[in-house]
């Protein structure tokens, strides 16, 4: 069974977030409560200095990603590639430079500020060739059934209470035998209820976070197959969410690659 949190938090957590992305859209400076940019990406995330010297900055200093699921497998030449919850589009270009020029990749966000900064950053990295750009949530993705071979995801699973469907709806949009390259922060003991009621750690993606054995369980009962932890990161470590959760609660996030029965 998947903790379910309360609705009401859930939606003040997410227009916390909205909030959060305008000033972050705006200009990334003061306090969130997490890391952001190249410098938490490379020391904490293991993405390298040289793949994000093709980002320009006006999405990479807005990054805000919990892992890296570029690390989580292979995204190839010609691919087509949809990342859910794209942010300033770091990940977008980043997929965009691996799939070339004859693939396709689509950044899904609902913040509009944070979509205008990803398409400014499309353009100046030369890679609006192939990448777009869509309004609208992971809960009801707007794409065809069986038309991407790879989600990309980072950091935004746990802003939905009703993960089921989150999951549903990136199973739906694969092709038999695609991949989903999920990055989501993860807990090792059931959260605390006033945890789980702290809107800001809701928008954090603390407070939606779910044990570790039920984010493999959820994605096996929507019919992923050999999905398994591939990396894990301390991508608070040293924020100031970190300190407002227990200890006990081993807050972290990890890779995680599962892939959709092919025919």
């Amino acid at each position: 069974m998947v903790s379910q949190p309360g609705g009401c938090v859930v939606v003040s957590g997410r227009d916390r977030v909205g909030g959060w992305n305008n000033v972050e859209a705006a200009e990334p400076a003061g306090e969130f409560g997490f890391h952001l940019g190249t410098r938490y990406a490379v020391q904490y995330l293991n993405y390298t200095a040289e793949e994000l010297a093709q980002v320009p900055s006006v999405s990479a200093k807005r990054f805000a990603g919990t892992g890296n699921p570029h690390r989580a497998g292979p995204v190839r030449i010609g691919e087509v590639v949809l990342d859910t919850g794209c942010g300033a589009g770091m990940d977008v270009i980043l997929a965009a430079h691996r799939v070339g020029p004859g693939g396709r990749v689509i950044g899904i966000d609902m913040s509009r500020a944070m979509l205008d900064r990803a398409w400014q950053g499309i353009v100046a990295a030369k890679v609006d060739d192939r990448a777009s750009l869509f309004h609208g949530v992971f809960e009801s993705l707007p794409m065809d059934d069986a038309s991407v071979d790879v989600v990309l995801s980072n950091g935004v699973l746990n802003l939905a209470s009703d993960k089921a469907r989150v999951f549903a709806e990136m199973f739906r949009v694969l092709k038999p035998g695609g991949r989903l390259h999920l990055a989501a922060v993860v807990v090792q003991d059931e959260l605390l209820e006033h945890v789980r009621n702290d809107a800001d750690l809701w928008a954090n993606g603390i407070a939606g976070a779910l044990p570790e054995h039920e984010l493999l369980a959820v994605a096996a009962n929507t019919g992923f197959v050999n999905g398994r932890i591939t990396e894990r990161f301390d991508c608070f470590r040293g924020a100031a969410a970190e300190f407002k959760v227990p200890k006990n609660h081993m807050i972290g996030a990890v890779n995680f690659l599962a892939r959709k029965p092919g025919i």
